[in-house]
Order: structure tokens, then C-alpha cells, then sequence
């Protein structure tokens, strides 16, 4: 449980970087060819923060979107 969102249960998920060659159609080239996939990770904004948990004050790792909707009371 190193980068998740202690509220909403965010984690990093897996993606793709493509990387292209060419000059596009609509710009006058012969189209675009993809070179290359490489495997890249999205990581949540995760922040920790002190918010009050069950009455106590507890550290938390809590995501941007969850501070900003004010689902943790610091």
C-alpha cells in the first residue's frame, strides 16, 4: 500500500508511450508511423496528510481529488 489513495483506493496503473515518425496528413506529410511502444506507469497525485480518524489524529496517504471534495477532515 505504498502510493494509494487511503479513501477512494487510487493506485498506479500501467500504460503505454508511443513514439511516432513522419509528418501528419492534414499537415502535407505521408502519415504518421508509430516507431516504438514502451510500458510507462500513471501515478496518482498522492499526498500524506494528519487528518482525525475514528477520533484519533492519524497520518494518512490520501489523493489531490479527495483533499479538494473535503472527504478527509484534517
Amino acid at each position: 500500500m505504498a502510493r494509494e489513495c487511503y479513501i477512494c483506493g487510487k493506485k498506479p496503473v500501467s500504460g503505454r508511450s508511443i513514439s511516432r515518425r513522419g509528418m501528419a496528413k492534414s499537415k502535407g506529410g505521408v502519415g504518421q508511423r508509430i516507431t516504438g511502444k514502451t510500458l510507462r506507469r500513471f501515478s496518482p497525485n498522492i499526498q500524506t496528510v494528519t487528518a482525525v480518524i475514528g477520533g484519533a489524529r492519524k497520518k494518512i496517504k490520501v489523493c489531490a481529488k479527495c483533499i479538494k471534495a473535503g472527504k478527509v477532515q484534517k
